[in-house]
């Protein structure tokens, strides 16, 4: 997407060399916003291959209002491991064992899931119980019931459980706006990886879109992505490169089928991604 490669460039060109609380630098500027027509197409990179199956996995894991790992593990979606890990080893039951390991344990325990799996309360808990009140829930009605509002937003910054977070909310605060038969939906992403996130970011919420949109009988309309942190890790900074030399493809499409009654019954059954023809993945390290 034209889009996406230009936020690469506009990052290289404005960002400056910034420390954060990882041991990776990062290359930072502050303010951005790109849109998607989602209506005709669905933004799922094709200069890098995106797998798009965890990014099914992870949003019907938000829907669900889950937070332990054990659920995307189990359906073999890894983004989020290196971060329950990492309090892992500070644990006393930390006997050197690699991340490979810690993710076996947490497949073949339930018990040890339970006790090292957890992230705290990060989105599915704030998505489905922020302070006891299930925004979800509230906003699918409030699209059938007040289209017009402009309080449709779900927000995951809760500042009370914050501390309790394996990682804050990155994407931060979503709004939903309804123009005739078409849903759609604005993010604002306090902290975006450009290069490792940012594109799971894009197919997540135009997912959410679509579900949302299917849910409350409307279209999916835009997709409008604002940043506040915008940021490439210096690390990755030949990656980029590599995939500023390519030229995007034809776009996909999605299709919703069969969703069941209820929206915490999804499965990936439910998604099929036609005529996506990506270039080969470039991999890069998550810093944590």
């Amino acid at each position: 997407m034209k889009q996406y490669l230009d936020l690469l460039r506009y990052v290289l060109k404005n960002g400056k060399v910034r420390k954060n609380r990882t041991s990776i630098d990062t290359i930072s500027t502050f303010g951005y916003q790109t849109t998607y027509d989602i209506s005709e197409y669905f933004p799922l990179l094709t200069t890098k291959k995106v797998y798009f199956k965890g990014i099914i996995t992870e949003l019907i894991w938000f829907i669900k209002g889950d937070t332990n790992i054990k659920y995307l593990v189990d359906n073999k979606c890894n983004i989020w491991n290196e971060w329950p890990y990492e309090k892992f080893k500070k644990s006393i039951d930390y006997k050197g064992e690699s991340l490979k390991d810690f993710v076996e344990k947490i497949k073949s325990s339930n018990e040890f899931a339970t006790k090292y799996g957890d992230l705290g309360p990060v989105y599915g808990k704030q998505w489905r119980n922020f302070n006891g009140f299930d925004q979800l829930k509230w906003l699918i009605n409030e699209i059938k019931t007040n289209p017009n509002s402009r309080r449709l937003i779900i927000s995951a910054w809760n500042p009370n459980d914050v501390s309790k977070m394996a990682l804050p909310p990155c994407h931060s605060l979503f709004q939903f706006y309804v123009d005739g038969d078409k849903l759609s939906c604005q993010l604002y992403q306090r902290s975006a990886d450009v290069f490792l996130g940012v594109p799971f970011n894009i197919a997540s919420y135009s997912l959410l879109t679509y579900i949302i949109a299917k849910y409350t009988g409307l279209k999916p309309g835009k997709f409008v992505h604002t940043f506040g942190d915008l940021h490439i890790y210096i690390n990755h900074i030949d990656q980029v490169n590599e995939q500023l030399k390519r030229t995007p493809k034809s776009l996909p499409k999605l299709k919703l089928i069969n969703l069941p009654e209820n929206i915490e019954n999804l499965t990936l059954d439910n998604f099929v991604i036609e005529d996506y023809d990506p270039y080969p993945i470039i991999k890069g390290k998550v810093a944590v």
